[in-house]
């Protein structure tokens, strides 16, 4: 292959172990991620090359080439324990968690970030370690209802099933939108209709003691 003078060679095996310890030096990363990392330097090699003159078809059988490379410095990574998906998913469903994500929210972002469904699972298990699965839901669904101002967080009118004075001005069809709406809060956010109930119905004060559970688990 004839690469332009012009053009800075390809990465090899060295450069691209430096790119992946530079990377990783910054930011936690799946095995995944660190592997997209490096096909995006390769990438940008390659559109450099083409710019300065380089075969196509040429840069195409190098940067192929590479793929394997770049597994093999990402393996690399796992062996010396820079890359722990497991890690990786306990530590980043716990967060997810506690801003108000949904199983379901949590489970797709770890999908998205190439970790495997069982460590996605248990990821999600543990992430709040005295919690059931059910316990967990609707913890974050009340972070989440926190941060909108819905149910027991919500200003006047209150949209639970209790019908305040500012309700009963406005009339029930305005306090049955108003709930319909943030039922599509939740919804939206992946979180069934049973726990969007429960929670748009709870009590301040058991709202209140669930949240500082949550943070006493922290």
């Amino acid at each position: 292959m004839t690469i332009p003078s012009e053009c800075p060679p390809p990465p090899d095996r060295t450069r691209l172990r430096e790119v992946a310890l530079a990377h990783l030096a910054r930011f936690a990363a799946t095995r995944h991620d660190l592997e997209l990392v490096l096909f995006r330097r390769v990438a940008r090699w390659e559109r450099a090359a083409l710019k300065a003159g380089a075969d196509r078809d040429d840069l195409t059988g190098k940067s192929e080439a590479l793929r394997d490379v770049i597994k093999e410095v990402a393996a690399d990574m796992v062996r010396l324990g820079a890359v722990n998906d497991e890690d990786y998913a306990r530590a980043r469903a716990r967060r997810l968690v506690r801003s108000g994500r949904s199983g379901k929210a949590v489970q797709a972002h770890l999908a998205s970030h190439g970790v495997d469904a069982p460590l996605r699972e248990a990821a999600l298990e543990g992430a709040v370690e005295s919690f059931s699965a059910q316990e967990t839901e609707l913890a974050a669904a009340l972070v989440l209802a926190r941060k909108r101002r819905l149910g027991p967080f919500a200003s006047l009118p209150r949209l639970n099933s209790r019908v305040t004075a500012q309700a009963e001005d406005d009339g029930p069809q305005a306090e049955q939108a108003m709930r319909h709406k943030a039922l599509g809060v939740f919804a939206r956010s992946g979180f069934g209709h049973d726990v969007a109930r429960r929670v748009l119905d709870m009590e301040a004060e058991e709202a209140e003691e669930w949240t500082e559970r949550l943070r006493a688990e922290s």
